[in-house]
């Protein structure tokens, strides 16, 4: 017989194999976040190749970020239905398919194809996946383990940007291109490290049932009366329900719908979709912004580098700040501070106009960015849980994608309108800063309704368990009061003396 430790479901170890799962991660997250912006580099001379304009050749970077958040609901789906290992194994496969399938391209609709779709469709399912197991991993120190793995990022775009530039310099675009897939197969082995949690517990349920149905086989004699197996009768009901179900159903056993009616999904929904308007253009546009204002190539590349390196210390701090009993059970107040910090950096850049200014800003900025990133799936954890976190990441990627890719165009717009590229970081600022407000406001609305729901579940509890100890001790009185104990004799006697009396009268 199975041990009664087995039915158990087994918990985060906070550790242990958790940390190598981290690692991994981290790989798939570093590429996931870092490969779309560091493609940047060879821009110029596939431009010149193909014979197209600078907003064409911009498609294939936008067509990968979108691909990467909008395929977001298929990620969740096939991570709920095979495990994330096999999900994430697959996904570094078509990533290195699709690099080296873009070394021969032809044309730039292929290379739309080819590293828009195929690449973002692998990056995509290497994101979500990474996301979701270190929440079945962790959670005490679940803060600390989302920190170090979003660190992915910077430390891969710092390893990317220079490795690119050599690339291209001694291997041209091509070259470069099918070495590059080359190294994205190295997502395969970091999804190989995504050891399944629980594998064992479900095994013995498997062999529990199993067993329980070997039992209740054949027909059982009672009272000479013969009864047949109850086995069959709700088997043939659950065929013909799963046989009615329509699509929607179906996708529902995935995708978790249901959280469009939880509160506080819905404001972080609505939230993080204002914020992704202004969230990527500084990056796409700050070295673009610096030679405008006269500084060299070099010096203006080197900014990027500041702003990784900055946020390849603010993320891993972040998580330990957030896991700080002071900041966890309000941790939906500090996401909102980072949100409006990144704002504000962005409404103050027009004001940096020297080298100097520009290097503080971008110190800030790197600050600010890597504190959100931190945070940004830990908080959607603290809000719906682990249970559900799979399908809220689908469902929230899908809705920020649009954002993801209008960011950018319309910066370019707006830098293209006024010739200047101070408009386009006050309008991010703005907007960041509204997310952020709305954020703030909103999750105070919904801390002090979960209080007050608390509290009148807890009256209700109450009055249900003062209702049940009247209930019983009305019972035990009137239990009471009709037996004869020693108590009442004395009443009795006094009772039969006067009916005597009387009846002597």
């Amino acid at each position: 017989p199975a041990p009664a430790e087995a039915g158990r479901a087994p918990g985060p170890p906070d550790g242990g194999w958790g940390w190598v799962v981290v690692f991994g991660a981290f790989v798939s997250i570093g590429f996931a976040y870092a490969f779309p912006k560091g493609l940047a580099i060879f821009f110029k001379e596939i431009q010149d190749f193909f014979g197209t304009s600078y907003s064409e050749i911009a498609w294939v970077s936008s067509i990968m970020l979108a691909t990467t958040y909008g395929a977001g609901p298929i990620s969740s789906i096939l991570v709920n239905r095979y495990g994330s290992r096999p999900v994430v194994m697959f996904g570094g496969l078509l990533c290195g398919v699709g690099m080296i399938s873009a070394a021969f391209c032809t044309s730039i609709l292929q290379l739309y194809v080819c590293v828009g779709f195929i690449t973002g469709f692998g990056l995509a399912l290497n994101l979500q996946p990474s996301v979701i197991i270190i929440g079945k991993y962790f959670l005490k120190r679940r803060p600390i383990a989302n920190g170090l793995a979003m660190a992915g990022s910077p430390v891969m775009l710092c390893t990317l940007a220079p490795l690119n530039q050599f690339l291209f310099d001694n291997f041209g675009w091509r070259g470069s291109f099918l070495i590059l897939g080359a190294i994205l197969l190295n997502c395969c082995v970091a999804g190989a490290l995504f050891r399944p949690i629980g594998a064992r517990t479900a095994l013995v349920k498997t062999q529990v049932t199993e067993e329980g149905k070997d039992a209740l086989k054949g027909k059982i004699t009672e009272d000479g009366m013969e009864i047949s197996s109850p086995l069959s009768v709700p088997t043939e009901i659950k065929t013909e329900e799963e046989g009615g179900k329509d699509c929607f159903e179906k996708m529902n056993q995935y995708l978790d719908f249901s959280l469009f009616k939880h509160r506080g999904f819905l404001i972080y929904l609505i939230g993080n979709v204002l914020m992704f308007l202004g969230f990527f253009a500084p990056i796409v546009f700050l070295a673009p912004y610096a030679k405008h204002t006269g500084i060299d190539e070099y010096s203006a590349a080197f900014l990027l580098s500041i702003l990784a390196m900055v946020d390849m210390v603010a993320r891993p701090a972040t998580g330990l700040v957030a896991n700080s009993r002071w900041v966890r059970p309000r941790i939906q107040y500090f996401f909102s501070f980072a949100i409006a910090f990144n704002g504000a950096c962005h409404l103050l850049c027009p004001l940096a106009s020297s080298y100097t200014g520009l290097i503080i800003y971008s110190s800030f900025f790197g600050l600010a960015f890597g504190m959100v990133c931190a945070m940004l799936f830990e908080t959607l954890m603290d809000l719906v849980g682990a249970a559900r976190f799979t399908s809220a990441v689908g469902l929230v990627t899908i809705a920020e994608c649009c954002t993801i890719l209008l960011g950018p165009p319309i910066g370019g717009i707006l830098i293209d309108t006024f010739g200047d590229y101070k408009y386009m970081f006050i309008k991010c600022g703005a907007v960041m800063v509204l997310a952020g407000t709305f954020l703030f406001i909103m999750n105070y609305y919904n801390y002090r309704a979960l209080a007050k729901e608390e509290k009148e579940r807890k009256t209700k509890e109450e009055d249900l368990k003062s209702v049940r100890t009247e209930n019983e001790g009305r019972k035990n009185w009137n239990k009471d009061s009709t037996q004869d104990g020693p108590e009442l004799e004395p009443l009795r006697e006094e009772g039969e003396e006067v009916k005597k009396e009387m009846n002597g009268t």
